[in-house]
């Protein structure tokens, strides 16, 4: 299992947005738009490979100085629950912290919490709807 940094728009990329819409999007009937993925640009995009195969990625993205906010969340559905996402989580939050950020906030499914808070993250507010389906923000202090 490798974890590493995806360049914006290389294969790796395109590989990241497949796994990303099987998982989180087409399940909900929903696509990703070329406007979607330009924002992602700046972001760190955050993908584990066994050997070529993409099993699982994240994407940070800065929401302010100091704060950085965990978004699609991704392991492929045969791995799932085999301790894939635990180790993306460890590996966003060290690049989080190398990079200066103090804070790691997202928006968590409902059906993610339990997972969430045994990483450490606590919820911050009311349940909302987000992509037509429940969801949380949760946080963690990264020191």
């Amino acid at each position: 299992m490798a974890l590493q940094i995806i360049d914006h728009n290389s294969e790796d990329y395109k590989k990241m947005v497949d796994l990303r819409y099987q998982i989180l999007r087409k399940p909900l009937g929903l696509t990703f738009t070329a406007e979607d993925l330009e924002k992602e640009k700046n972001d760190i995009l955050i993908g584990c490979f066994d050997d070529d195969k993409l099993e699982g990625c994240c994407i940070l993205t800065e929401t302010a100085p100091g704060t950085v906010r965990l978004r699609q969340m991704a392991v492929s559905a045969g791995l799932q629950g085999k301790g894939i996402g635990r180790v993306i989580m460890a590996f966003a939050e060290n690049v989080a912290r190398d990079a200066g950020y103090k804070k790691l906030t997202m928006h968590a499914r409902d059906t993610a919490l339990g997972f969430y808070e045994k990483l450490g993250y606590s919820i911050v507010g009311n349940r909302f709807e987000e992509v037509t389906i429940p969801h949380y923000v949760m946080e963690k202090d990264l020191h």
